[in-house]
């Protein structure tokens, strides 16, 4: 029995031409390259540029992603924008993302799920699409994390970079394993909210606004909660971790990455990495990834690619895709 389902049409990504080294973050904190490579994995990150807003990177990675599927902004019915750095509190940065691709109408809006957002986001556009609410959805992840970092504090500081992916999904029909988004799976757990957040808010002037981390919680949580939505994705699906072709993870930590990849037994060459040359950009990290995975040929149509992500909250999601 067929049914209506979100074909992954497009996929789309967007870099800040600044690239800033390790090196370069040596010179101004006491730290070294090979401290934060030991650690994190990550050797470089990019640097949004005056001009290179959360609207003005989602757009671009979202024009990409349109022009993959061969799809014209009016087939757009509607934008949904994760990043917890906005441009504006409104409107929503989607609408301005809307207005630059000359979308001539639909709905938009942004979500907020920190690192896990674009899980999030791609939850909600394939239960719309689902429900025969709309037939094209950008998805997009887009975030300016060096506008809410501390660059006194080395232990956040090293670990982020801006940037922007996007996806466009299309419906579809199919069944079982067929083409398309299979299944996705949301958590969240409040309690845990103050190992990673931003001290700041347009309704707390009186913070730092910057971001503040435990991360040897934060690392033991993700490895465990990573495990879980990876299972419950597998479970759902009635597949095993052999039937995974691809992971595609959030990318915070290399350390992460490999312990969700031993996990998974999927050797090193079927697991996305991009942290080494990203660092970790929040809810940009999981599309950028799988952007450039698609566009240089490595995941190819037919391929089951796992999603999975974690973020401040704590959030967490994963997603079984068919390419």
């Amino acid at each position: 029995m067929t049914h209506i389902r979100s074909i992954l049409a497009g996929v789309g990504g967007y870099l800040p031409e600044r690239v800033l080294t390790n090196d370069e973050l040596a010179r101004t904190l006491e730290t070294s390259d090979a401290w934060i490579t030991e650690r994190t994995g990550i050797r470089q990150r990019h640097i949004a540029g005056p001009k290179e807003t959360a609207a003005f990177m989602g757009t671009e990675a979202a024009r990409t992603a349109l022009a993959d599927a061969g799809a014209a902004p009016a087939e757009v019915d509607a934008i949904i924008l994760a990043t917890s750095t906005p441009d504006q509190a409104f409107p929503a940065t989607a609408l301005r993302v809307q207005a630059a691709l000359g979308v001539p109408g639909g709905f938009g809006f942004d979500l907020s799920a920190a690192c896990a957002g674009f899980i999030y986001a791609l939850s909600v556009a394939d239960g719309l699409i689902r429900a025969g609410q709309v037939r094209g959805v950008l998805v997009i992840g887009s975030e300016v994390y060096s506008r809410i970092l501390n660059w006194q504090d080395r232990g956040t500081c090293v670990l982020f970079g801006d940037g922007a992916g996007a996806v466009f999904l299309r419906a579809g029909e199919g069944s079982g394993t067929d083409r398309g988004i299979l299944s996705t799976h949301l958590h969240a757990q409040g309690t845990q909210g103050d190992i990673l957040y931003v001290d700041g808010a347009v309704g707390r002037p009186d913070r730092s606004g910057h971001l503040v981390m435990n991360g040897r919680e934060v690392f033991r949580h993700a490895v465990t909660r990573l495990a879980e939505a990876v299972d419950e994705a597998l479970a759902a699906n009635g597949l095993t971790r052999g039937d995974v072709d691809w992971l595609v993870p959030h990318q915070a930590n290399l350390r992460i990455i490999d312990a969700m990849g031993r996990k998974l037994g999927l050797p090193a060459e079927r697991i996305v990495v991009t942290v080494d040359r990203h660092a970790n950009t929040s809810a940009a990290s999981v599309p950028l990834a799988l952007a450039e995975a698609w566009h240089d040929g490595r995941i190819r149509r037919g391929d089951l690619v796992l999603l999975e992500a974690l973020g401040g909250g704590l959030t967490w999601g994963s997603a079984l895709v068919r390419m």
